[in-house]
């Protein structure tokens, strides 16, 4: 990789993308299986987990992409994956006749060992102390193209 790249997909980061896609992976298989064969038996748990699995592919992808649109594109994905976990498993404990059948959010993640309530918390810390390199990057970026290599 040149040296300016903004590849967030070294160290810590290369486990917390691998976690995203093996939690990507997990929560399409289960929300297929889900809606495919019992959808009418909770509905709105099986589109919850649907929805989870959308977020974290596009976490995943996101995390793995470089410069400033990726970065945004993860910030949406794991801000929106944290107001989803604790809204989720807030209602599950406080409304369980919401949901039937748990979804991979319900009870803040619990059938999922909490991952997926810690896991935004940790990719949101990654992200930020990520920023500092995608701006520095982005500027080398434009530095190269507009002082003509």
């Amino acid at each position: 990789m040149p040296p300016h790249s903004s590849s967030r997909a070294v160290g810590v980061g290369r486990v917390l993308i691998a976690v995203y896609g093996i939690l990507a992976l997990a929560a399409t298989a289960r929300s297929a299986v889900q809606i495919i064969e019992r959808f009418d038996e909770a509905p709105l748990a099986y589109v919850l987990s649907a929805v989870s699995a959308v977020v974290y592919i596009a976490a995943t992808a996101a995390l793995l992409g470089r410069g400033r649109t990726w970065y945004m594109v993860a910030l949406v994905a794991i801000i929106f994956e944290l107001v989803g976990v604790l809204a989720v498993g807030t209602l599950s404990l406080t409304m369980p006749e919401l949901f039937a059948h748990p979804s991979v959010w319900s009870w803040f993640g619990a059938g999922y060992l909490f991952i997926p309530l810690v896991l935004p918390i940790l990719g949101l810390v990654w992200l930020a102390k990520r920023r500092g390199d995608i701006e520095t990057s982005d500027s080398v970026a434009v530095g190269d193209t507009v002082g003509g290599r």
